[in-house]
C-alpha cells in the first residue's frame, strides 16, 4: 500500500504540472486578459504615408458645364481632383496633367493632390463671317480657292460690294457712286443680269467689276448635289457674260449668305472665279433703318474691309439712304476705294 499511495502522489503532481504548462501556453498564444484594441494597436503600429481615401465624385453647379471632383483623405493626408473642361463641346484641347503625391509624415499641412486641367487650343482655320446657319467650315484651302477678306491694295481702302441685283436701286446706286467717283464690285443674280442687261452695261462703263451671285441664290447651297452646285455657278456666270456684252468679265463668286464649301469653292476656281467674302455686313437686308445700317459700318469696318450692301432682292430704299451718308463719311475718314483681292 505505501507504493500504491506514492505512485499516486507522483501522478497527482504530474497532472498538475501539465496543467500549468497548457495554461501558460494558452496566455502566451492569446494575450492577457481584458486587452483592448488599443493596446493590440500599440503593440502593432499600422504604417504612416499610406492613408487610406474615400473618392466622392459632386458635379458643381456651374452653368457652363465644368465638373469638379474632390477626395477626402483619411488619417494621413486629402486628395482633390478639379476637372475643367473646354466650355466649347465642339472644340478640339489639349490637357495637361501634373500629379505630385505627399505622404502625412512628410508635409503634415500640404494635402495629396493630383490637378487635371484642360485648356482648348486655339483654331488653325479663323471663323469665316456667315449668314447662313449650320454652313460648313470650308476645307484646307485649294490653289486659289481661299476666301477673299480684303481689298486688293489693304491700307486704308475699302472695297464695296452689292448683292442680289440688278434691279430697281442699281442706277440710284450708281449715280451716287459716280458723284464719289467710288468704284463698287456688283454681285449678280443670273436671271436678273438677263433682265437688266442695261444696267450690267452701265455698271461696266463706270468701271465697277462684276461676282457671281448664282442662279437661284439657293440657301444653304451647300446641301445641293455637286451637279446642282456647278449649274447655280456656271449658269450664272453665262447669264451675267452675255448680258454685258463682249469681253464682260466676272471675277468672283459669292456664295449666298456666305455659304462657301470645299465643293463650291473648288467649282468657282475651276470656272476662274475668286470666292469672295465680306467683313462687314450692314443688314441692310433686312431693312434695319438707315441709322442702324450706318451704325453696323462704322462699328465693324477696318482698314482694307469689304463691306456687304444690296441692290436688289426688294425694296433698297433705306441702303440707297445710308450710302447717301456713307460714302461721305468714308471720305473724311480718309478711306480711298478698292475692289476685292483677285
Amino acid at each position: 500500500m505505501p507504493v500504491l499511495g506514492t505512485h499516486r502522489t507522483a501522478l497527482r503532481r504530474a497532472a498538475a504540472g501539465c496543467a500549468a504548462v497548457l495554461t501558460l501556453a494558452l496566455a502566451c498564444a492569446c494575450g492577457p486578459r481584458g486587452a483592448t484594441s488599443q493596446d493590440t494597436a500599440a503593440a502593432h503600429p499600422s504604417t504612416s504615408g499610406t492613408p487610406s481615401a474615400n473618392l466622392t465624385l459632386s458635379p458643381s453647379a456651374d452653368p457652363s458645364g465644368s465638373a469638379a471632383a474632390s477626395a477626402s483623405a483619411g488619417a494621413g493626408g486629402a486628395a482633390s481632383e478639379n476637372v475643367n473642361p473646354s466650355p466649347r463641346a465642339s472644340s478640339s484641347a489639349s490637357a495637361s496633367m501634373s500629379v505630385t503625391p505627399t505622404t502625412a509624415a512628410a508635409s503634415p499641412t500640404a494635402p495629396n493632390s493630383a490637378t487635371a486641367t484642360t485648356t482648348p487650343s486655339s483654331s488653325a482655320t479663323p471663323t469665316a463671317p456667315a449668314t447662313t446657319a449650320g454652313a460648313p467650315r470650308p476645307a484646307e484651302d485649294a490653289p486659289g480657292s481661299s476666301i477673299v477678306y480684303s481689298t486688293a491694295s489693304g491700307g486704308r481702302t475699302v472695297a464695296l460690294t452689292f448683292d442680289d441685283g440688278p434691279g430697281p436701286a442699281t442706277g440710284q446706286v450708281l449715280d451716287l457712286l459716280a458723284q464719289y467717283h467710288a468704284k463698287a464690285t456688283f454681285c449678280e443674280i443670273g436671271p436678273q443680269a438677263t433682265a437688266n442687261p442695261a444696267l450690267v452695261e452701265r455698271i461696266l462703263a463706270g468701271g465697277h467689276r462684276l461676282c457671281d451671285h448664282t442662279v437661284h441664290h439657293p440657301q444653304p447651297m451647300h446641301t445641293l448635289s455637286h451637279d446642282k452646285q456647278v449649274y447655280e455657278i456656271d449658269a450664272a456666270k453665262d447669264m451675267i457674260t452675255q448680258a454685258g456684252g463682249a469681253g464682260t468679265q466676272v471675277s468672283w463668286f459669292r456664295a449666298p449668305g456666305g455659304d462657301f464649301s470645299a465643293d463650291n469653292r473648288q467649282i468657282a476656281v475651276q470656272d476662274g472665279l475668286r470666292p469672295l467674302g465680306w467683313t462687314v455686313d450692314t443688314r441692310d437686308w433686312s431693312k434695319p433703318g438707315v441709322p442702324a445700317i450706318i451704325a453696323n459700318v462704322q462699328k465693324e469696318l477696318h482698314p482694307g474691309g469689304i463691306i456687304l450692301m444690296h441692290d436688289g432682292g426688294g425694296d433698297r430704299s433705306q441702303t440707297v439712304a445710308a450710302l447717301k451718308l456713307l460714302l461721305p463719311w468714308l471720305v473724311q475718314q480718309g478711306y480711298t476705294f478698292d475692289f476685292p483681292a483677285s
